[in-house]
């Protein structure tokens, strides 16, 4: 792979806390944001200094999830449950009361949305009559993160009993395969674009890559000095995207599993905390960044 030239484009303010959720817009000239001071925020990669605020709630958001066929923003709302945003008009038209457990990650498929719970509960919600169609106890512990394989139909989910558990949306749920390795909370998850592959990280600051025909694991890279927060594939699914409480976002080369580039304070003028979601813009293929400084940043990755 050739040599990776990193360029930061924009820091971006105006939440009051950290920020903990992050995600494409349907357009994906636009991106969300969600923080601890409860406010979402839309941005666009046009105009990018002009955050517009569109959901203000009283406890932390951790979860945000876009719904393409509806134009509508599913928001985690730690606590109570789910916000839904019309993006058209930028203004709630329903939430649900579903929990009083954090909301780590929301996930929408079709007519569902899964919603994953600091209790270990899949909370299954059919989005057209607004209703809950099941609860699937995972574990006592949390829920941290989930993926989709939607040709696959198969749902990936993270856990902070140390697996990964994955579930045949095909087969009301059926239980795929249990993957351990772990040995503390995994927090990042990704399917590559083509599903051949899936990639698992968390606090052990291990990355793992298992083939998904049976699930068993390829490699495992010891990949940042303290926890990965998250990963996100390119689009293209030759490059990878992680990002960890050791401040440092890192490049990597998806088919060789080999680092790249390391991205940090000292280096690329890099966040000065813990880097807790990051994503890779199908936009204009720029990476996007959001840390506990309470600051977004904008990186253009170049292969040279």
């Amino acid at each position: 792979m050739s040599k990776i030239e990193v360029n930061k484009l924009q820091t971006l303010t105006g939440h009051n806390d950290c920020i903990y959720a992050l995600a494409e817009g349907c357009d994906p000239r636009f991106f969300y944001t969600g923080a601890g001071d409860g406010m979402v925020v839309e941005w666009d990669l046009d105009q990018p200094k002009d955050g517009k605020l569109i959901a203000r709630l009283p406890h932390s958001v951790y979860a945000l999830a876009t719904d393409p066929i509806r134009n509508l923003l599913f928001i985690g709302h730690n606590f109570e449950g789910i916000h839904v945003i019309d993006l058209n008009e930028s203004k709630e038209i329903w939430s649900l009361k579903l929990t009083d457990q954090a909301i780590f990650d929301i996930k929408v498929f079709g007519d569902e949305v899964y919603v994953g719970t600091g209790n270990g509960v899949l909370i299954v919600v059919d989005i057209n009559s607004k209703t809950v169609k099941k609860h699937i106890k995972l574990s006592e512990k949390s829920i941290r993160v989930m993926s989709l394989a939607k040709d696959k139909r198969h749902l990936a989910i993270g856990l902070s009993d140390h697996t990964v558990k994955v579930l045949d949306l095909a087969n009301n749920f059926h239980p795929i395969a249990n993957l351990t390795g772990h040995i503390n909370s995994v927090f990042a998850l990704s399917y590559s674009p083509d599903e051949s592959i899936l990639v698992s990280a968390g606090r052990d600051a291990q990355m793992k890559f298992w083939e998904t025909d049976s699930y068993s694991l390829q490699e495992n890279i010891v990949a940042h000095m303290y926890a990965i927060n998250y990963l996100y594939f390119k689009e293209d699914g030759n490059l990878l995207v992680t990002c960890s409480m050791d401040k440092s976002i890192k490049i990597w080369d998806a088919g060789e599993k080999k680092l790249l580039k390391v991205i940090d304070k000292a280096r690329n003028a890099g966040h000065g905390t813990s880097i807790n979601k990051v994503i890779w813009s199908s936009y204009q293929g720029n990476v996007i960044s959001v840390s506990d400084d309470r600051t977004i940043s904008i990186w253009k990755i170049e292969a040279n």
